[in-house]
């Protein structure tokens, strides 16, 4: 659906906002409806939170119709494209709708041992995580009970929401969704930034299977001119960066062995923080490397 201002939802009638609005929240245009009484919305954060009061009063019973209006994460719907078009975009980001037949059985499992335990879909902020930390996320959350889980949803159905707000309404203020990772590059041979390095990033499965994210070329400050990842949350899991050493040094004409002793740099690390601004530099010369996580 096309974004739209908080200026113009404010000065909406109701059935305008509900129609801007109401699929926010998975098949529920109720809530948009109880929060339009809240008008007129100062910021983005006044109308999320309108939103958020609006599910909170409603009720066990109405919390517990929206819960159900969720998908099973890579289930039959997800496949056969029934999906909502935000659910749609949301598992496909990471691959949901196009699992191998053998992760697919597993995440099918998963959804009918949750299912039978709680009654309930197991809802994840899908953007937030990869495939490796959502299975994680099932094992742990196995394990809650009852009451600990019916919030455990309702809390990620806030996040999904957050992510989709954030998509739809421009407003001066933003939500607090997105994460950052960067790099930057230090020659501590010459003792200034290194230009002109390339470097790749990866994501790390379980499996210890790589797939590229992202490739940047350092600029005369020793960074990529973009965030390697940027504008929406980094999600849980494991990254590598590979960073091109012995081409660069080649090029700089610094006399090297035959091969290089450094030729590619690998540095793996994990992700806890979606929202978190992860700075992944390289201090390098021909023959040693450091990192640390900057921000």
């Amino acid at each position: 659906m096309d974004q739209v201002s908080l200026d113009t939802l404010n000065t909406l009638d109701k059935a305008g906002f509900v129609a801007a609005l109401g699929d926010i929240f998975e098949h529920s245009p109720w809530v948009a409806e109880a929060a339009f009484a809240a008008r007129p919305f100062a910021s983005l954060a006044a109308l999320y939170a309108a939103m958020q009061d609006g599910v909170r009063s409603a009720g066990d019973e109405r919390q517990l119709v929206l819960i159900n209006a969720h998908p099973d994460l890579a289930g039959k719907a997800a496949r056969a494209g029934t999906l909502t078009a935000d659910s749609t975009a949301e598992q496909a980001s990471i691959g949901l709708d196009r699992l191998p037949d053998g992760e697919y059985a597993k995440f099918h499992r998963l959804n009918d041992a949750y299912k039978a335990k709680f009654d309930i879909p197991f809802i994840v902020c899908v953007r937030r995580h990869s495939k490796d930390s959502i299975l994680r996320e099932f094992e742990r959350r196995l394990a809650h009970d009852q009451a600990g889980e019916r919030a455990a949803a309702l809390g990620e159905i806030f996040r999904i929401v957050a992510l989709r707000l954030d998509q739809r309404v421009n407003a001066p203020d933003r939500l607090k969704v997105h994460g950052r990772l960067s790099s930057h590059v230090l020659d501590n041979l010459a003792g200034k930034p290194a230009h002109g390095m390339a470097l790749e990033l990866y994501e790390v499965t379980s499996s210890g299977a790589t797939g590229l994210l992202a490739r940047g070329l350092t600029n005369a400050d020793g960074r990529t001119d973009a965030a390697l990842i940027g504008g929406r949350p980094v999600p849980i899991g494991t990254y590598e960066l590979r960073f091109q050493v012995g081409d660069y040094y080649a090029r700089a004409g610094v006399a090297q062995a035959d091969p290089p002793f450094l030729g590619v740099v690998p540095l793996r690390f994990s992700v806890a923080e979606p929202e978190g601004h992860y700075h992944v530099p390289l201090l390098c010369t021909p023959w040693s490397y450091s990192t640390y996580r900057g921000s």
